[in-house]
């Protein structure tokens, strides 16, 4: 971590380090501030147009007054004559100056600013004698003085975990970064677009919750003073959303944070985003077709084409995405046929011959998935839906007719990684009370990502719930597709980070 600013710190290194160029700024904010301009004074500045407008309108906006306010990010020219390179929301576009515009004062004091101060603009476009396209100063204005200076230019910010930390910095040194969260924003609001024309409704359900269901996962424990009981962080709003359906709202989405504390990598992190839709009066089949066409219709929104390259490996999310079940998978990537395998022991013993030491006390559908983990999404490189999950694993999901065993469910895996997952939805209340006892069950020999008893919910579904399909995609996955990221922390403005101390 940096040391706070200290104007008075000794600086015993002779080159310029970051304290003694911190004490060289503060030393010209005092200047100023003696010659009465505060820097931090100015409150609105009046921006007419933004840097890549203009360069990409500039045959109509020749010869034409422009006021524009950015970030100083480099320098040439020490005479009566200098250039500098704006940097606002948009790009970037030079700025040229001239003593005899500006008068001598005023330029003086110009070139006394530093790489990082934001600056107000006013002034003619132009091009100069080697082509740029550029603003001629007729005036300026000093909007905030940087105190810290940037990273070397050359270098950069290139540390990882600095640039995760200290996210401001790289935004503004490095443009790659802003471009992919302009990218988030767009990826977003393309997923809103398509249900919104869709006839979704979009709400909110709490993210405190008294109990933590829709999920297995560990949830995040807080306390609520007021009413004395503990609560937990969302790890789903599932079980909410279908409540809404019982009450009429025959489609709803949610997009918002979930919070599992749960391990840390390139693919996780304790809080995240995703899109849970609900639909009555239709199942798998038809969540199956809408997150087609929703990831397809995204892609071609924020990239052009359904056609990507992720980490080097062509992508194509043109549907109709592939379809195979978890038992076909399991046969074709591990070369174990489960429908051969009628108890839970030649199910575990089946797995530990491929090297897996799956728990003594393991259900058939549990070491069918625990091989499908193992042996099989490795696989799965190009858009796959991978269906009929055992039910072991799925409490919330409606089981499938004349399949003993197994539910209504799929996964979506792309690039090997999980991105979507989606049900027929259990809206039996007998069977949804026993898929709870189970989990109960779970949890009291040792499972704590199992989930709790709903009552409430249970209580809703004997109201009548709709046939229905559900489906939840990872929105930061999906981010980090489309932005050709490998980690989700490239993906996440200030993803979760341990304390330096």
């Amino acid at each position: 971590m940096q040391d706070p600013i200290d104007a008075t710190s000794r600086i015993e290194d002779p080159v310029l380090d970051m304290q003694e160029q911190i004490r060289i700024r503060l030393e010209k904010l005092r200047d100023l501030t003696s010659e009465g301009t505060d820097p931090f004074v100015e409150i609105v500045y009046p921006v007419t147009h933004h840097s890549v407008d203009i360069i990409d309108q500039f045959e109509e906006m020749e010869g034409t007054e422009v006021s524009v306010a950015g970030r100083i990010l480099s320098r040439r020219g020490m005479g009566k004559v200098s250039f500098c390179d704006l940097h606002d929301r948009r790009g970037r576009i030079q700025i040229f100056t001239k003593i005899d515009a500006v008068g001598e004062e005023a330029y003086e004091r110009w070139q006394k600013l530093d790489i990082g101060d934001i600056v107000g603009i006013r002034g003619e476009v132009f091009r100069t004698r080697s082509g740029e396209i550029s603003i001629r100063t007729k005036e300026y204005t000093l909007l905030t003085k940087a105190l810290r200076p940037l990273p070397d230019k050359f270098h950069g910010l290139r540390d990882t975990e600095t640039r995760y930390r200290q996210r401001y910095v790289d935004l503004i040194v490095n443009p790659e970064v802003r471009d992919t969260f302009e990218k988030r924003s767009q990826i977003i609001r393309g997923i809103r677009e398509y249900l919104d024309r869709a006839d979704f409704i979009e709400v909110e359900t709490p993210i405190l919750n008294s109990i933590p269901g829709g999920a297995s996962a560990r949830p995040f424990v807080t306390h609520h003073n007021t009413l004395d009981i503990d609560m937990y962080l969302r790890i789903a709003p599932e079980l909410y959303l279908k409540r809404l359906i019982v009450g009429g709202f025959e489609r709803v989405y949610e997009i918002g944070r979930l919070f599992r504390n749960e391990g840390m990598s390139v693919k996780h992190n304790p809080e995240f985003t995703v899109v849970e839709l609900y639909q009555a009066y239709t199942d798998l089949r038809g969540m199956m077709k809408l997150c087609e066409e929703l990831l397809s219709e995204v892609a071609v929104k924020v990239t052009g084409s359904t056609e990507l390259t992720y980490q080097g490996t062509p992508i194509s999310l043109k549907p109709p995405f592939a379809r195979i079940s978890m038992t076909e998978a399991v046969l074709k990537y591990a070369g174990i046929d489960f429908s051969l395998l009628d108890s839970d022991e030649e199910a575990v013993s089946a797995a530990k011959a491929k090297g897996l030491d799956p728990a003594p006390s393991a259900r058939r559908g549990e070491v069918l998935n625990l091989l499908f983990e193992a042996f099989c999404e490795d696989q799965l490189v190009q858009p796959t839906f991978v269906h009929d999950y055992p039910i072991e694993v799925s409490p919330l999901a409606k089981k499938i007719k004349n399949k003993p065993g197994l539910v209504d469910r799929f996964e979506l895996f792309i690039g090997c990684r999980e991105f979507a997952n989606a049900y027929s939805e259990l809206n039996d209340p007998i069977d949804q009370r026993e898929r709870f006892a189970d989990q109960i069950k779970k949890r009291a020999a040792g499972d704590d990502e199992a989930n709790l008893h709903d009552e409430d919910f249970c209580i809703s579904l004997e109201f009548g719930m709709p046939p229905t399909g559900g489906l939840g995609i990872g929105i930061d996955r999906l981010i980090m597709l489309l932005t050709d990221n490998a980690s989700i922390r490239d993906v996440l403005l200030f993803p979760t980070m341990k304390p330096l101390d």
